[in-house]
C-alpha cells in the first residue's frame, strides 16, 4: 500500500510541475491567476492524506522552481512552499482524516492556507527582510486572492470532479 501512496505522490508532483507550464505558455500572470500548481497538490492531501498532501506541497514548489525556474526562489518560493505544504496537509487532514465534505473541507484549507501566506510574507519581510512584498502581509493576502479568484472558482469546480473520478478508478483498481 505504501509502494502505491509513492507511486500517486510522484504523480501528484509531476502534474503540479508539468500543468503550471502549460498555463505559462499563456503569459507569466497565467500561473498567479489560475494557480495551476494547487490543484495536484490539494487532491493529493484529499486522496492520500494529510501526511503524503504535506509532502507533495512541500516537493512540488521546490522541484518546480529547480526545474523550470517557477516559482523564482525568491520571494515565491518560501511563499508557495509554506502555502503547498498547508494545502495538502489541512486538505488531508479534514477530508481523508476527519470525513468533512468535500466542499467544507477545499473552502477551510484555502483560508488555512491564505493565513499562512500572510504569516509567511510577514515573517519574510519583517525578520528576513526579504524585499518584493508589501510590508504589510495582508496586503499580499488580499492581493493574492483577488488576483487568483478565477484559480479558486476553478478549484471548486474541478477538485471534486478530479477526487470523484480518483475514488472511482481506485475501487476498479483494487
Amino acid at each position: 500500500m505504501q509502494n502505491r501512496k509513492m507511486v500517486y505522490s510522484a504523480l501528484f508532483i509531476a502534474l503540479g510541475i508539468i500543468i503550471p507550464i502549460a498555463f505559462h505558455a499563456f503569459g507569466t500572470t497565467a500561473g498567479s491567476m489560475f494557480l495551476p500548481m494547487h490543484i495536484p497538490v490539494i487532491l493529493a492531501g484529499a486522496f492520500l492524506g494529510p501526511l503524503s498532501g504535506m509532502v507533495v506541497g512541500a516537493l512540488t514548489p521546490l522541484l518546480s522552481s529547480f526545474f523550470t525556474g517557477m516559482p523564482p526562489v525568491l520571494p515565491m518560493l518560501p511563499i508557495m512552499f509554506v502555502e503547498l505544504m498547508v494545502y495538502g496537509a489541512a486538505m488531508g487532514y479534514l477530508y481523508h482524516k476527519q470525513k468533512y465534505g468535500i466542499y467544507s473541507s477545499l473552502i477551510i484549507t484555502l483560508i488555512l492556507g491564505r493565513v499562512a501566506v500572510g504569516i509567511d510574507a510577514l515573517v519574510l519581510v519583517h525578520l528576513f527582510g526579504i524585499g518584493g512584498l508589501p510590508s504589510n502581509p495582508l496586503l499580499y493576502v488580499q492581493g493574492s486572492f483577488l488576483k487568483g479568484l478565477p484559480g479558486i472558482a476553478i478549484q471548486l469546480v474541478l477538485i471534486p470532479v478530479l477526487l470523484k473520478y480518483l475514488h472511482s478508478y481506485q475501487r476498479e483498481s483494487i
